[in-house]
């Protein structure tokens, strides 16, 4: 079988690519590097049954040749993180909501077999109930989460009006090797993994207690190709780790000295993802723990080897637009 996954030089989509070519899938890969690393795929190049195109989704005709004779279209392709979304909303928009429309409208044309839609729990905002249910409010606190949330209200529509089958994916806190370490400060992995390479303190954002719903990224490919794999459509699902860890727990895995940073607006003292849609729709459960996924990161420190090593100084000039806007 054919398939396209869209962004399968990031972080996720790479290690998707990989376990497509496993389960012996034909894997195209379209990303305009913009995020992605070319690295991430480099081993991939001389197989049979994978092919790389260095493109833009907000280009339809660009894109739109490569989805004929398409059996699966994996949509990872986003612009990512907090801080430049609140810097740039327009090229979140063009990416996050024209680039899916686009991609939908090339499935559309060539009659795609499923879309799977890799959307964002950040689009709950600050919840009121944990574990978070998808039935949950949807209140989006940045452009990121709200360009995540409006490209999955396309999904939903295509699928409703055009009968495009597609599955939406609310990720939670996913973590694992070649998780991006470039761009404005962001994901707690990176910040700290540099930091214990460079023998600096962790700067643990309020006083660590938060909790976080931290999922290794082998769960999150398998969730994806079971949602591809199943007879399901239409449905939005949260994949999440099934618990909650705090940043103090974390960074006790992690062992080394911490210093604290203030505490940042619009982001929850808790992500929680309730799974039990996923386990009963798809028939999956995650199996990394943290303890697990901890180790296999600390086994694979040469991925933030030339990752930025934020200190207090960089990370509250880094942060300055978002205590601005959200505050």
């Amino acid at each position: 079988m054919k398939v396209i996954i869209t962004g399968g030089c990031g972080f996720i989509g790479s290690h998707l690519a990989d376990h497509l070519i496993d389960l012996n899938y034909e894997v195209l890969v379209i990303d305009n590097l913009s995020i992605g690393r070319e690295a991430n795929i480099s081993h991939l190049m001389k197989h049979s049954n994978f092919s790389f195109h260095q493109l833009d989704i907000v280009n339809f005709d660009q894109i739109e040749p490569f989805f004929e004779n398409t059996d699966y279209v994996f949509h990872l392709a986003a612009l990512a993180d907090i801080v430049p979304s609140i810097e740039n909303p327009s090229g979140y928009y063009k990416t996050n909501v024209e680039g899916t429309f686009n991609v939908l409208e090339a499935c559309r044309k060539h009659k795609i077999k499923k879309i799977v839609y890799t959307a964002s729990s950040s689009c709950y905002g600050i919840p009121d109930n944990y574990p978070t249910k998808e039935t949950a409010v949807i209140q989006p606190q940045y452009p990121y989460a709200l360009t995540k949330n409006i490209g999955e209200q396309l999904v939903m529509h295509w699928c409703q009006l055009y009968n495009l089958p597609a599955i939406s994916l609310r990720f939670f806190n996913v973590y694992g090797p070649r998780a991006r370490t470039s761009g404005t400060y962001g994901a707690v992995f990176g910040v700290f993994l540099a930091q214990k390479l460079a023998n600096k303190s962790y700067t643990v954002v309020g006083d660590g207690s938060q909790t976080r719903d931290f999922t290794f990224v082998s769960d999150i490919v398998n969730a994806i190709i079971a949602a591809a794999e199943s007879n399901l459509s239409g449905e939005v699902i949260n994949i999440g780790s099934s618990n909650t860890y705090s940043i103090n727990l974390l960074v006790g895995l992690l062992g080394g000295k911490v210093i604290y940073i203030p505490k940042r607006p619009g982001e929850p003292d808790c992500t929680w993802a309730d799974i039990s849609k996923a386990t009963q729709l798809l028939n999956w459960k995650p199996k990394v723990s943290l303890e697990e996924g901890v180790e296999i990161m600390l086994n694979n420190m040469k991925y933030w080897v030339d990752a930025p090593v934020w200190d207090q100084k960089s990370i509250a000039k880094a942060t300055e637009q978002w205590f601005k806007y959200l505050s």
